[in-house]
């Protein structure tokens, strides 16, 4: 016996005889095995479709066991409009709160997850479309006072039509009240998440769905101000397929991961863990230590430092974030267009330390040098590492930046899209940032596009990197008029690391194995995590009153032929 077709979600029940129950994947159409089915948290397990939870089920699947405490919200029944359309608006209500044994659209409880604390309001489609009436706003902004009062992160799941229209003007208010809830989390430097599930569009979409500080998807779940019956009935303009999808958002740049619902409780854990600076247990072996006199460094030609720096086989951001750091988080985009791939970032702990990294992924095939653009990031990959930055001054934590680039990316595109502001951008808000920062120039740096996140408390380097303000072969045509001449162009920019020490343009140098980085890669994730953690350890106990001042000072000596007397006259203008 078949079932007829439908786009609804499984359904079509069939029992055997002893009382099992199958149902239709309206995805792929295969049949399921009701109690597999629910076992797998309605995952279809021929085609991954993730059918709707239930707000119940949804708590059940993120919070640790027996850890959930229900929170008891008053919910008002005002009819404001006294609305009627088939149907009296209380009506609704009544038969709405019939159906899913809920009394309106969103739960809202506490408990941990990976046993850390959390507030979390959970939507629920089934009651009235998941739409953002009074009574919804009121309930998601006690949520976020309550995380506020009680300094917890806050996790919202999502799933809405929209604002509810038998509330009118009322429930578009609702956007506004639980934005002001989330801003005065971001004041006070309290995490938040959201976790999107389909659907999630209109007013929840356009307010606190997509403020968080980290927003996770589930595969195929669908986000948009406008869903497609409103575009198609509005401005008789039909989507294209895949346009709203969670994995259409994750390419450009909205959304910071798309996670199946077997990875939700693991990942939201390492976020929680790492965000709330929970402490970890320290196993990591002493590396080798860092250099910070000149003497202690070989003499080299600068342009060997240029060839190996170059060199195919050296350990990129990724490889290092794999060696040295744990419970690593990637989160992608810029929340506005894109997700640049030349930038990497994301919430690690670093030893025992939790940390936000960002650094630049050149990559080494054929394929992946294209699609990390060479390593030379666009507007976007520096507007997402903004966004990075922004959230470890939020969360008060350490920020580690990897430098491997020959420079930002010089394309049309990129000019269009405002390179230079967003380089600009970056140079300003890491002036400020509030937190401990330690960058590291692992391989290139070039020029602006290595300086958009080079400008930290402390710029060390590893032995054979090397720092410019433009490529040698670039230096070489405009001033020698011939590329030949690049060997002489770096000796005379001294762009080697016992140079760049000398001139204190960096803190310490970074030993690498013989032959370079690349012949031994542990041995560089080493002495790269031993110099890391002992200069954050060094900056911690500093506070921005402390670190803003001496960051302003380390930048403002350059080029200045006496910086003992600056450095006098800096510290008696504070002192003042």
């Amino acid at each position: 016996m078949h079932e007829p077709r439908t786009n609804r979600n499984p359904g079509g029940r069939v029992s055997d005889r002893k009382g099992s129950t199958w149902l239709l994947c309206p995805a792929c159409r295969e049949m399921l095995y009701g109690r597999r089915f629910a076992r797998a948290a309605k995952v279809c397990p021929h085609c991954g479709h993730h059918a709707p939870l239930t707000a119940p089920e949804r708590l059940a699947l993120l919070l640790d066991e027996n850890s959930m405490r229900l929170l008891d919200f008053p919910i008002d029944d005002a009819d404001p409009l006294a609305f009627v359309d088939s149907a009296p608006y209380p009506d609704r209500l009544r038969k709405a709160r019939q159906h899913t044994g809920l009394d309106e659209a969103v739960v809202c409880a506490r408990g941990t997850i990976g046993d850390c604390p959390v507030i979390v309001a959970v939507m629920d489609f089934r009651f009235l479309g998941g739409s953002l009436g009074s009574a919804v706003g009121e309930a998601i902004t006690r949520a976020a006072e309550t995380s506020l009062r009680e300094r917890t992160p806050l996790l919202l799941v999502t799933a809405s039509g929209g604002a509810r229209m038998q509330e009118g003007v009322l429930s578009l208010m609702q956007m506004v009240k639980t934005s002001q809830a989330l801003g005065q989390l971001d004041e006070a430097g309290i995490l938040t998440v959201t976790l999107v599930t389909d659907p999630t569009f209109g007013g929840v979409a356009a307010s606190f769905a997509t403020l968080a500080d980290v927003i996770i998807a589930e595969p195929g779940a669908r986000l948009g101000f406008a869903g497609p019956r409103v575009i198609e009935q509005t401005i008789r303009q039909s989507l294209p397929p895949g346009l709203q999808t969670a994995e259409f958002l994750l390419e450009h740049g909205i959304v910071d991961a798309i996670r199946p619902r077997e990875q939700l409780r693991p990942t939201l854990a390492r976020i929680l863990a790492v965000a709330t600076r929970r402490a970890r247990e320290s196993t990591a072996e002493p590396g080798p230590a860092l250099r910070t006199n000149p003497a202690d460094l070989p003499e080299t030609h600068p342009w060997d430092n240029v060839r190996t720096a170059r060199t195919l086989g050296r350990p990129t951001t990724v490889d290092y974030l794999n060696l040295i750091t744990h419970d690593f988080v990637e989160l992608h985009g810029d929340r506005r267009k894109s997700d640049c791939k030349a930038i990497v970032g994301g919430l690690a702990y670093l030893d025992d330390i939790p940390v936000i990294v960002i650094g630049t992924q050149k990559g080494r095939t054929a394929a992946e040098l294209t699609e990390r653009n060479y390593g030379m990031p666009t507007p976007a990959g520096y507007r997402k590492a903004a966004r990075l930055m922004r959230l470890a001054a939020k969360l008060g934590l350490p920020l580690v930046t990897l430098v491997d680039t020959a420079g930002a990316y010089p394309g049309v595109e990129a000019e269009m899209d405002g390179q230079a502001v967003a380089i600009a951008e970056n140079l300003r808000l890491m002036s400020s940032l509030p937190v401990p920062s330690v960058a590291v120039i692992t391989g290139e740096g070039g020029s602006g596009g290595a300086l958009a996140l080079a400008v930290t408390d402390r710029v060390l380097m590893c032995a054979n990197g090397m720092y410019s303000v433009i490529t040698p072969e670039g230096c070489a045509a405009i001033l020698w008029k011939d590329a030949a001449a690049a060997p002489t162009a770096a000796a005379a920019l001294r762009v080697d690391a016992r140079s760049l020490l000398t001139q204190g343009v960096v803190d310490g140098v970074i030993p690498e194995p013989d032959g370079g980085a690349h012949t031994d890669h542990g041995f560089a994730a080493a002495a790269l995590r031993e110099a890391l953690t002992s200069t954050i350890r060094e900056l911690m106990p500093l506070d921005a009153t402390n670190l803003v001042p001496r960051r302003h000072a380390r930048f403002r000596r350059f080029g200045v032929p006496a910086p003992d007397l600056l450095d006098q006259e800096i510290a008696e203008r504070e002192s003042a």
